[in-house]
């Protein structure tokens, strides 16, 4: 009798400040190979189905999204978005906030290592 997508979509973009599935449209299956992998390393199987697949990337990006959305309007009171406006968000989940700031510590230590390693190519250089 009804069309379930349009019930779906109709129901969940009602009254949001967020533009609807209409006003923009996104590349699917970006993600699709990356999903399968981290899919079969938390236990699925090595080829999972591709509507499973094209399931999850869709709450993945829609989660993405929101949370974006979500900094954006944080840091829109101070004028930029930050790192700390996600972090702000994610703050009451803690696997995901301590995994996040050892991302950023390690990102950190690289930007810091290239930059060594930049110095001693450069002193090499002008030696020769």
């Amino acid at each position: 009798m009804s069309n379930p997508s349009t019930g779906t979509s109709s129901k969940s973009k009602v009254g949001s400040s967020q533009p609807s599935e209409t006003s923009f449209k996104r590349k699917r299956g970006v993600f699709q190979k990356d999903l399968q992998h981290m899919m079969y390393g938390f236990g699925d199987d090595p080829n999972p189905l591709p509507e499973t697949v094209s399931l999850v990337e869709d709450i993945v990006v829609e989660y993405v999204t929101d949370l974006a959305h979500k900094a954006q309007d944080i840091g829109s009171k101070r004028g930029k978005l930050s790192v700390e406006d996600f972090l702000y968000l994610i703050r009451k989940d803690l696997p995901k906030l301590n995994r996040s700031t050892e991302l950023l510590s390690m990102q950190e230590e690289l930007k810091q290592a290239r930059k060594a390693f930049e110095v001693d190519e450069e002193k090499l250089g002008t030696t020769e």
